[in-house]
């Protein structure tokens, strides 16, 4: 695309597309800015990477309308908007080339089950399984050796990476990905303990239902109700090796980094951030546009919506970090504490 066409493009996004500097030169790629050459485009949307303006090699670079720009246009043109990270989704969307998962039709040897509904355009990869009474809406791509248990439902346009398990009765909305590794619908965790140290299985009678819109990332576990649903809402985003357990509902738009952990029958709100390696005791809830910072240990019901969370046990954040700074002062305050034990001792000898 050349610098104009890439221009018009973010048009579509954007009230308004600044340009300085050429708009003719033909841009073959995105890249980093610290690393860009010739003929790529860049973007700057922190102020850390401000520095890389006056080395950088791109021949195009995305900035926000504030930034000046005039002592390097000789090298490089820009183009600036309200949102350069935004900006820059939008063109790597555009240079993205689509991934060959499955081709259109059903490989030879796939396993198709009774009374299966496949729609238009189905692509269904090498050695997958798909089971008995199972759904698959149209355009949805199932990858190789993936398996659909029984009464499993995909909405049109879901991609399901090479490996994906889906248990039976599992519910898919549309456009939904889920990458390789992952498992929907394994049994939740659930056992009664017996007065003689042994356990019970608890039957896990319920199913997952996902909405539409939503990723999950590779190796990530989603599990079954006991009875009723496990509810991912429209727009979830789950990163890699998640663990999401029996009875929770996460709610739409929500965002849960790598390695979190949430426990049995959680409610977490709309428009939720969960960093990474958080952790979640079972049987609460979360109001919506609650932020949990990394590796935060949640024990208790937080209905506040908009707060901040940090640390083990879980408090708002600017609690948390008044109590971290006194930690991080203790030892001096220990040695004041002895300095004035040691004079008032020494009045007492007076």
């Amino acid at each position: 695309m050349t610098i104009q066409e890439i221009r018009d493009y973010l048009g579509q996004f954007f009230d308004a597309v600044e340009l300085a500097g050429s708009a003719e030169r033909v841009i073959s790629g995105p890249a980093k800015i610290e690393t860009a050459v010739s003929g790529q485009v860049g973007f700057i949307a922190n102020d850390k990477y401000a520095r890389f303006l006056a080395t950088t090699a791109a021949s195009l670079v995305i900035v926000h309308r504030s930034v000046s720009v005039d002592e390097f246009i000789q090298k490089s043109s820009f183009l600036k908007v309200d949102d350069p990270y935004t900006a820059f989704v939008f063109l790597l969307q555009k240079f993205a080339q689509p991934r060959s998962i499955a081709a259109k039709g059903i490989a030879s040897t796939a396993v198709i089950g009774k009374a299966v509904s496949i729609g238009e355009g189905v692509a269904i990869g090498e050695y997958a399984v798909i089971g008995d009474r199972c759904s698959i809406g149209r355009n949805a791509v199932i990858g190789a050796h993936t398996v659909l248990l029984h009464d499993v439902s995909l909405g049109e346009e879901t991609v399901l990476f090479p490996g994906v398990t889906c248990y039976d009765g599992t519910l898919i909305g549309k456009r939904v990905v889920i990458h390789s590794g992952s498992v929907i619908g394994a049994d939740g965790f659930g056992f009664a303990p017996q007065k003689d140290g042994s356990y019970v299985k608890i039957p896990q009678m319920g199913i997952v239902e996902i909405g539409d819109d939503v990723e999950i990332g590779a190796n990530s576990t989603i599990d079954r109700a006991t009875m009723g649903s496990t509810v991912l809402g429209r727009g979830v985003k789950i990163d890699n090796l998640v663990q999401v357990a029996h009875n929770c509902t996460i709610g739409e738009d929500t965002v849960i980094a790598a390695q979190a952990g949430i426990s049995g029958s959680v409610t977490v709100g709309r428009h939720c951030l969960i960093g990474g390696q958080a952790g979640f005791a079972g049987h609460l809830e979360l109001a919506d546009n609650i932020q949990v910072a990394a590796k935060t240990g949640i024990s208790k019901s937080f209905l506040q919506p908009g707060i901040a969370l940090r640390g083990t046990p879980a408090q708002p954040m600017r609690d948390q970090l008044k109590h971290e700074a006194m930690l991080r002062n203790l030892g001096a305050m220990k040695d004041k504490l002895d300095r004035l034990e040691t004079e008032v001792k020494e009045l007492k000898n007076k």
